[in-house]
């Protein structure tokens, strides 16, 4: 866990249009698509730094330009509150055929709600388990 890694997740917004993330190492190397978790919590990522960069000024600007409802925006900015490692494992799912992962995003976004992070770790595991999802 002392260990960080780069990821490169591109975007590219249009009115009205879903904003798709792609990783480079991950479309080269494997074909499917990313989970929806990792695509979801990309795009909160990108979201969250659009913020920052004052890019948009709020979730309303950031529903207009993702072509999304504010609740819906609301909705994928809270993946942010998830601890920092469950994040990184999110973002390094590999491609699946289908692109379907046996967590949900409204699982996610559950666990996301819990304060504390060794909590917050606690319920994943235990949501990992209960869908028999190991990870290497």
């Amino acid at each position: 866990m002392g260990r960080t890694q780069a990821v490169e997740i591109s975007f590219q917004l249009q009115a009205g249009v879903h904003a798709t993330p792609t990783t480079r190492a991950a479309t080269s190397q494997t074909p499917g698509r990313l989970p929806r978790a990792t695509q979801v919590l990309a795009l909160a990522i990108q979201f969250e730094d659009m913020l920052a960069r004052g890019e948009a000024k709020d979730y309303a600007d950031l529903a207009r330009l993702g072509g999304l409802c504010r609740e819906r925006v609301s909705q994928i900015m809270r993946l942010i509150y998830l601890a920092p490692d469950i994040q990184v494992e999110l973002l390094y799912l590999p491609p699946t055929p289908t692109g379907r992962f046996p967590i949900s995003e409204t699982g996610l976004r559950r666990i996301a709600g819990v304060l504390s992070w060794p909590q917050q770790r606690e319920q994943y595991l235990a949501l990992r388990t209960s869908v028999g999802l190991v990870l290497s």
